[in-house]
Order: structure tokens, then sequence, then C-alpha cells
């Protein structure tokens, strides 16, 4: 843990993973025999910029249905949250849709934004503490998937809400989701609860289109992870030899993102050597897609009962809200 930096107008608590921890982790998904990259480390500087850039291509559709829910039904969601709560964002990235909760929330104790990407937190929680100067911002820098120490806020709040918003949470594999909404519902308490954002599965064409955009945006954005282990690990990755696909999987009810070599290589990142066949993948990402019931069930596994959930016309998002039963 490091010492809490002071910034202009928020703290900081930084809990960054270390450069060996983000070595180590990359290094050992590069040696599985389906070789992975965490997804979680797309998210550098340039990375966030890219993954904003993302949410507003025309393909994208998550992003703007997520906040055309919250939107329309904010007061809702703001009822079902509560007076006095502290407002917990994992994953909080530029914290694009929390202004529509602070807006609508009766007296928020705290807000407190959780992201791995440094810059791109203190960007987000300054321009946040500057819009609503009646909130408390406490922004947290760390790997919400470990460990981290929560900050106390000056008002003690009636209840802690996780906001999840996104359905990043589909990016997890099952075991890993079940222990992270087991994460979310230690953090939430007894009493507490969580809104989040979850993807529903539907046409096959309209999920490919959102992650093979026309502009390309995609593509760089996931080489761009090669970029930061080039840069973060001495590794020497030849971008032009790696090609963005993103397909999806049916059976597993998923969209993957790959990064496929075309050609025989073999790269190294520092003291490590690894080598790709001809039309060989990374798995970068997956992003698995819900029927409401489906995700219902999982939250249950974690501690967590189901309250509301409000899909948008189309059916093509939900946000849900549930109760802590605790963890």
């Amino acid at each position: 843990m490091n010492a809490t930096d002071m910034l202009e107008d928020v703290k900081l608590l930084d809990s960054h993973p270390s450069e060996g921890d983000i070595a180590a982790e990359i290094i050992a998904g590069l040696l599985k025999t389906q070789k992975t990259l965490p997804p979680k480390y797309f998210y550098d500087k340039r990375g966030s910029e890219l993954f904003d850039d993302i949410t507003e291509l025309d393909e994208y559709y998550p992003t703007r249905t997520e906040i055309g829910i919250m939107t329309k039904h904010v007061a809702d969601m703001a009822k079902h949250i509560g007076p006095q709560a502290s407002l917990i964002e994992f994953g909080s990235g530029s914290s694009a849709k929390t202004g529509h909760l602070l807006n609508a929330m009766d007296k928020p104790a705290a807000y407190v934004p959780v992201e791995i990407s440094k810059d791109h937190l203190i960007n987000a929680a300054r321009r946040i503490a500057e819009q609503y100067r009646h909130v408390e911002v406490l922004p947290v820098c760390a790997d919400f998937t470990q460990p981290f120490e929560l900050p106390v806020p000056a008002v003690m709040p009636e209840r802690n809400i996780v906001f999840f918003p996104g359905s990043t949470v589909g990016n997890f594999y099952p075991d890993e989701a079940r222990t992270l909404m087991q994460t979310m519902a230690r953090i939430a308490k007894k009493g507490g609860g969580l809104l989040i954002g979850v993807d529903l599965k539907k046409d096959k064409s309209i999920l490919e289109a959102a992650y093979n955009d026309a502009k390309g945006v995609t593509r760089e954005f996931n080489l761009n992870i090669l970029k930061r282990i080039n840069r973060e690990l001495n590794g020497d990755f030849n971008l032009d030899t790696f090609v963005h696909r993103a397909v999806y999987n049916e059976e597993m009810g998923r969209v993957e993102m790959h990064l496929v070599s075309n050609t025989f290589q073999t790269v190294k990142i520092g003291h490590h050597t690894v080598q790709f066949a001809k039309d060989e993948y990374i798995l970068t990402e997956c992003s698995h897609k819900f029927t409401v019931d489906q995700f219902a069930a999982r939250a249950f596994e974690a501690g967590f009962r189901k309250e509301q959930v409000w899909v948008d016309d189309k059916q093509l998002f939900s946000v849900h809200f549930y109760s802590c039963e605790g963890a």
C-alpha cells in the first residue's frame, strides 16, 4: 500500500499493482496452451482513451443504450439506492454515467471511483469533484479484482451501493465473476446494494459488429495492449504481425477478442520468450452475454437478491438493482 497522495481537490488512495505483479500475470497468460492476456491491462492512459472512443462508435450499442436506460429510469434507481448512500464504482473509467445517479440521489455520502488507470482516474475524479461539490470524492487506484482498502468518508453512509456499469462483469469467466460479485457483496455489506449493467443475448451480427467497428478503433484498442507490453515490460512484439479478430462463440454465449499471429514468430518479453505458430491467437477478452434470469441466478449465488431490472425497448441491454443479503 502506497501512501495516500494529495491532489488539488481530491485524495487518491493508491493501491495500483506493482510492475512485477503485472509482468508475472502477463507472462503466465502467454505461456498457457491457449494464450491469454488479462483485459484489465488494456487500460493504460492510451487504452482508456481508446475505449472512450469505442463507446461513441455507431456499432457499439452498449454505452448509449445503458445511458438511455439510466436517463429514463434514474429517479426509480435513486429510490432503490436510498438516502445518504456511498456510491462505490468498480472500473470507473471516465465516470461518464455517474452524473446521472449523483444528480438524482438523495444526499449522497460519498463517491468512490475504483480504477486501475491512474491518470484516467485522477482526471475523472477531479471533474466529478468540480461538478458535484456537495459530494465527497474519494478515488482509489486499484485492481478491483484483488482486495483493496476502502476509504472512510467524512459523512457516515446509511448504506454502500456498488455501481458496476458497462456490462464489464461479462469480461470475467463464470468462476471469476462469482468471486468478484462476492467481493462486491462484502463491500456493499448486508443491507447495501448493487447497481449493475448487464449486456443481453441477441443476434450474432449485432454482437460481432460492435467489436469489429468500421473505423478500426477496436482493432487499435486490442493491439494497444501489445504496445504497453513493449513499453513497460521490455517486449518486442511486432504489431504488424498480429491481426485483430472478434467472433461470437454461441456455445459459450460470449464475444471473444483475439490477436492472431499471421506468421511463425518468437517474441521476447524481458528475459522470457514466447513462440507463436502461424494463425495462433491470444485470447485478450471475453464478453459474456446473459438473459435477465441467468444473471439473477449468478447474483443470488454471490449473496444478492433481485429488486428491479430495467431494459431498453429493443431488449439490447439491462440495468439491475440487487439488495445485499450478506457475503
